[in-house]
Parts: structure tokens; C-alpha cells; sequence
């Protein structure tokens, strides 16, 4: 599970075992060592309609329906957001980059748009 925090937003990338485990567990959990603290950051399954966020002891959790996970798991749906106060948060998939990274991507999901950089 990868975090980005630009202003105002929240983005939570998933990767094909993230979606996995989250479906059956129903919560991932990743930590950055941030100025010697550790930063948490969390996803957690809810019976709620759309996706939420807490900040709560250096812990970021998001908060995402079951049925939004299940969409992630058996459509092409790339991913959900919501403007939460002035948080804009979103959950999307993790797609293999076009451009060559340093990183192993082997579990990210095959990216639509490479067969239109081919052709």
C-alpha cells in the first residue's frame, strides 16, 4: 500500500495482494519512521457508504465500504473518492508505471493504457 499526501489530498494505491488481504482481513496497516516517531497509515473495511479519514495518535486511517472492495475485486473499476470536510481522499489501484522505475511492480496491476503506448 502506497500513501501520498499532496495539500489537501490523500491517496492510497493498492497493489493486487493489498485488494486480497483487505477483502479478507478487512484492514492493511504500513508505517513510515517519520523524524524517529512512527507515522501510521491504515485501511480499514466499514459498513459505510463512501470513504472517511481520522488522524488519531500519528495513525491515518481511511476508512472504505465492503462493497467498494468487492468493486475493486470483481469490476474494472479503478478506484473511489470523496471530498471528506476539505480532505479529498482516494483509494485506486496501484498500475504498473509506463515509464521505467527502480521499484518492483510485479504485483501492481497491468496498466490500461499500455497497450495504447504500443500501438
Amino acid at each position: 500500500m502506497k500513501l501520498r499526501i499532496k495539500s489537501n489530498s490523500l491517496r492510497y494505491r493498492l497493489t493486487r495482494t493489498d485488494v486480497d488481504n483487505l477483502a479478507r482481513e478487512g484492514y492493511l496497516e504500513e508505517q513510515v519512521s517519520f523524524a524517529g516517531e512512527p507515522l501510521v497509515y491504515a485501511l480499514q473495511l466499514t459498513e459505510g457508504k463512501e470513504l472517511t479519514s481520522s488522524y488519531i495518535d500519528n495513525k491515518i486511517t481511511m476508512c472504505m465500504s465492503r462493497k467498494m472492495i468487492s468493486e475493486l475485486i470483481n469490476t474494472d473499476r479503478v478506484g473511489f473518492e470523496n471530498k471528506y470536510g476539505v480532505l479529498e481522499l482516494l483509494v485506486e489501484k496501484d498500475f504498473v508505471c509506463l515509464d521505467e522505475v527502480d521499484e518492483d511492480q510485479s504485483d501492481n496491476y497491468p496498466n490500461p493504457l499500455a497497450q495504447k503506448k504500443k500501438g
